[in-house]
């Protein structure tokens, strides 16, 4: 199969969708990779080790586009990337359907079979290509929040693990899956405060034995979630339903009864946002502020820290790639029904529930 992998264009995405090394296994297994130049700059990965590793370097890419049968993406395709896809053409990504009806209907417009990162399953029901770019950005999310609560970033000066004779700072996550549970380990690590809210009681359980009463866990409803996060000073958004826009728990009106200065990074804006006030930012202009409270919602928090996310995630993505090139489409996702999970879209058809009930679609099993 011939295989594209396009430079990101999102903005400060320094991430490429392959290392050298992915390529260099590609190739042994008989297929051919184009890469666009300076695709893997922003990781620390120069064109002259795309092609020691078998690559053949795009002229444009625009030429990638029209050589690939695959295309392997890292972030959703942005508008100026539409008209580059044509019928039949595959494309592996993180899509984020849910929150994106104008990028649902370009594919499905396109005839393109779009596979999504992250719905992606393994045979005990994981997402093993959400999972390393989730623990990325679950720890990211404390450090970013921990510096936009100093004073000179416009928060309210709390440090978050606090000095003898002063309280720490008070963080809460809502949400104990992979983001929620990196976060907590990292708010945990700087000595805060921590609360993590959670539907699920045996997942609280399990991080209430695990951390020993270093941190508070709260069962998800309503009344505790509002008086949690208006006594937080930083509060962390790790909600996910699968391919589903997230829920929003936070209401603007507990966001405006919140101290001056606190602090939301919402992990949960690819998926829409889990608080009312947030809409997605860049790493450009990551920050707003609603009701005296900071807002850091980024999509692509991972970006920032390129050279780990590309090596996490080609570790993560390769043995699928692999298994779709070679045995080709229908055959691998026969094979395997938790990889034909990740079919979101194809034939001008939207494929997964989640994003068909989400834009109020017709759903068409991939079956």
């Amino acid at each position: 199969m011939i295989i594209g992998v396009p430079r990101e264009i999102k903005d400060h995405e320094f991430r490429v969708s392959l290392t050298p090394e992915g390529v260099r296994t590609l190739c042994a297994a008989g297929h051919t990779v184009w890469v666009e130049p300076t695709a893997g700059d922003g990781s620390g990965f120069s064109d002259e080790q795309y092609r020691q590793a078998g690559a053949r370097l795009a002229g444009s890419k625009d030429q990638l586009f029209k050589e690939a049968e695959l295309i392997v993406k890292v972030k959703e395709p942005l508008a100026s990337e539409y008209a580059l896809f044509r019928s039949g053409q595959l494309l592996f990504t993180y899509l984020h359907l849910a929150a994106s009806v104008e990028l649902t209907k370009a594919l499905m417009e396109a005839q393109v079979t779009a596979i999504a990162y992250e719905t992606t399953e393994s045979q005990d029901g994981s997402l093993p290509m959400l999972k390393p770019m989730s623990e990325i950005a679950g720890r990211l999310a404390v450090q970013v929040g921990a510096g936009y609560l100093e004073r000179l970033q416009g928060g309210s000066g709390v440090l978050l693990g606090g000095v003898p004779g002063v309280a720490p700072g008070t963080v809460v996550v809502l949400g104990a899956g992979v983001v929620g549970s990196a976060a907590t380990e990292i708010a945990v690590g700087m000595g805060a405060q921590v609360t993590v809210i959670n539907q699920d009681l045996e997942r609280l359980r399990e991080l209430d034995t695990l951390y020993r009463g270093r941190i508070v866990t709260l069962a998800s409803h309503q009344s505790w979630i509002d008086r949690a996060v208006e006594e937080a000073d930083l509060v962390i958004g790790a909600v996910m339903v699968r391919g589903a826009k997230a829920p929003k728990l936070v209401s603007r009106s507990v966001v405006a009864r919140m101290r001056s200065g606190s602090v939301i990074v919402d992990v949960a804006v690819d998926q829409g946002g889990c608080i009312e006030t947030t809409r997605p930012t860049s790493h450009s202009d990551p920050v707003y502020r609603v009701e005296g409270v900071l807002h850091y919602c980024v999509p692509n928090m991972p970006g920032i820290v390129p050279r780990t996310s590309t090596l996490a995630l080609t570790n993560a993505t390769l043995p699928f790639i692999v298994r779709l090139a070679s045995a080709g489409l229908e055959p691998a996702m026969r094979a395997d029904p938790g990889f034909a999970r990740g079919i979101n879209v194809a034939k001008g058809k939207v494929m997964c529930r989640a994003v068909a009930e989400a834009h109020g679609m017709p759903w068409t099993s991939p079956a």
